[in-house]
């Protein structure tokens, strides 16, 4: 008999269908070996997969991986957004969830006035060079930023040298499984960006939670203020208000659950 996943297709940082960024969110009983994991990260064919199994250790309510269709990473803010979508969606009486996470410590996400709001570690870059990266990425970037965990912040003077962006995806897939964020300040919103990760099996990330994680220390030290808001320019589009609050990222946004059902294995 075929087993049956719980399982949700949600558009998060979106306020309605076919924006934001998409997830998979699926609830198991018990986790699966890494090669069916991965297998229906690949099949789902979404930036991330994020799969939730009861945390029995105490520290938090859920366990949470997240998988492209190529690799386990390390950090998703948008699916675990979505993924306490989900949850919070079930239960009207709960106000958060918390996920402990194999490389990124525990996670939370909470109601928010404008629908969640998802804690992640802020990422702290520093000023660096990247050549074979800008000359992939294209343009002219005033500052390169760089973080040990592969992400890298190219900062343009204008929005439209973001939007115009025709990166060579191929070049930067061989450099890794690096995030390549271009922002600039924003014309509608304070900060504009786009996020590429092709080595990570996403050519352009449609709106990416761990960049603003990086975004979040980078630009508040240059608007002199904790919060901001944000649009990632991507097809899909997405809006965000991100918040700095010491060492952790809360960055803020609605989601839409688009499909509801049972995956069968």
């Amino acid at each position: 008999m075929a087993l049956a996943v719980p399982y949700w297709h949600v558009d998060a940082f979106a306020d309605r269908p076919f924006t934001g960024n998409q997830a998979a969110v699926m609830l198991l009983e018990d986790w699966l070996d890494d090669s069916v994991l991965q297998a229906i990260g690949a099949e789902n064919n979404f930036a991330e997969t994020a799969f939730l199994v009861r945390d029995r250790s105490g520290e938090a309510d859920w366990e949470l991986r997240w998988f492209t269709p190529t690799v386990e990473i390390r950090l998703c803010g948008h699916a675990t957004l979505a993924a306490g979508h989900v949850l919070l969606t079930q239960d009207a009486a709960l106000q958060n969830v918390r996920f402990r996470t194999r490389k990124a410590g525990v996670l939370e996400v909470r109601r928010a006035p404008g629908g969640y709001a998802v804690g992640l570690p802020a990422i702290v870059a520093q000023r660096g060079d990247y050549p074979e990266a800008v000359a992939a990425l294209g343009g002219a970037p005033l500052e390169v930023w760089r973080h040990p965990d592969a992400y890298n912040v190219f900062l343009y003077a204008s929005e439209a040298d973001v939007t115009g962006l025709r990166p060579d995806c191929r070049a930067l897939a061989s450099l890794g499984f690096d995030s390549f964020i271009a922002t600039a300040s924003g014309s509608e919103t304070d900060v504009v960006s786009r996020v590429f990760v092709p080595g990570s099996g996403v050519d352009e990330d449609a709106v990416t939670g761990s960049a603003h994680a990086v975004l979040a220390p980078f630009w508040a030290a240059r608007l002199g203020r904790e919060s901001f808001t944000a649009y990632q320019a991507s097809a899909r589009g997405g809006y965000l208000t991100c918040r700095l609050d010491g060492a952790r990222v809360w960055l803020e946004g609605h989601c839409v659950t688009v499909v509801e059902g049972q995956f069968f294995l």
